[in-house]
């Protein structure tokens, strides 16, 4: 099986963990993907707020092996309200296939909605537990991918992830990751309800290794990619 982790930061945000340098960061989240037979996967900025400099560093790097890196653009819907249009458009013609929103620095708006839907692309929409917005997201632009990673919540929050598993019976537009999910049970559950294409494997590196997640029985494509 060709195993696509969707889920893959570059840089730490400044947490403690690894090698302090982006580049060296990667190199350890690569030697450890492909001692698990992880050889593809899906680029992002790491959540630090303001990513223009963040994109265009993701950009470059995907850029030097594009059969084997996609990459997403990290959004600020806060900071960039008004602009994200442009910062979609401009980040779409340098080959970012997706959009990254995470709730740290403001909830996905209708704005990245739109953008998202212009340009085809899929929404990975970290909503920190906030189930029912992205519901709401998904039933006002029913043509976008919402992707959710951690199953809504990175914290554990079991009813959050159920209610997660919930909406992705009912909408078909909306998609999890397995990132980060540590109760595997949650895991086993979503992919019996709604199905193995609506659950994606992530491992959310380099914060977390890879090798727990991709033993999971998943299938891997990234949605709409």
């Amino acid at each position: 099986m060709d195993i696509v982790d969707s889920h893959v930061h570059v840089g730490t945000a400044g947490v403690p963990l690894g090698p302090a340098h982006s580049d060296a960061n990667f190199a350890l989240w690569r030697k450890r993907a492909a001692g698990v037979g992880i050889h593809r996967a899906v680029l992002m900025a790491a959540p630090v707020g303001d990513y223009s400099a963040a994109n265009r560093m993701v950009a470059a790097l995907a850029r030097q092996a594009p059969g084997r890196w996609l990459w997403y653009v990290f959004v600020n819907a806060v900071t960039e309200r008004g602009r994200v249009a442009d910062v979609v458009a401009e980040a779409h013609a340098r080959g970012a296939c997706g959009i990254k929103v995470h709730w740290s620095d403001g909830p996905a708006t209708d704005e990245v909605g739109i953008a998202a839907q212009r340009h085809r692309m899929p929404v990975l929409f970290d909503p920190g537990g906030d189930v029912q917005r992205v519901v709401d997201l998904a039933g006002r632009h029913p043509d976008v991918a919402w992707i959710v990673p951690h199953l809504s919540a990175f914290t554990d929050d079991w009813r959050a992830q159920s209610r997660l598993t919930d909406a992705l019976v009912r909408a078909p537009n909306i998609f999890a990751d397995t990132s980060g999910v540590r109760y595997f049970d949650l895991v086993e559950e979503a992919v019996a309800r709604a199905g193995s294409r609506k659950v994606l494997f992530g491992s959310d590196g380099p914060y977390l290794h890879p090798g727990p997640g991709a033993g999971q029985d998943l299938r891997a494509d990234p949605a709409a990619c």
